[in-house]
């Protein structure tokens, strides 16, 4: 299995923060007015590679999960 992307949208206003698996997912919670952009201005605008976008009212980064190998043994 390949990196798991994650993409964490901080809000401004609110102080708050959610995690989402794909972009798309943002908008089945937040409205573009919450995050202060749409859904297609957010694929464009370079979130891969550890990009960041930032807008009035949010900045969205998109990275890559970490998780420990598994058998949950830890290496030396």
């Amino acid at each position: 299995m390949g990196p798991v992307k994650v993409i964490h949208v901080h809000l401004l206003g609110r102080r708050r923060d959610l995690y989402f698996g794909s972009i798309a997912a943002i908008f089945t919670v937040l409205t573009p007015d919450e995050v202060g952009c749409g859904y297609d201005y957010l694929r464009r605008a370079g979130l891969s590679g550890g990009g960041t976008v930032m807008t009035k009212k949010a900045c969205i980064k998109q990275s890559v999960l970490i998780t420990s190998p598994r058998g949950g043994k830890e290496q030396a």
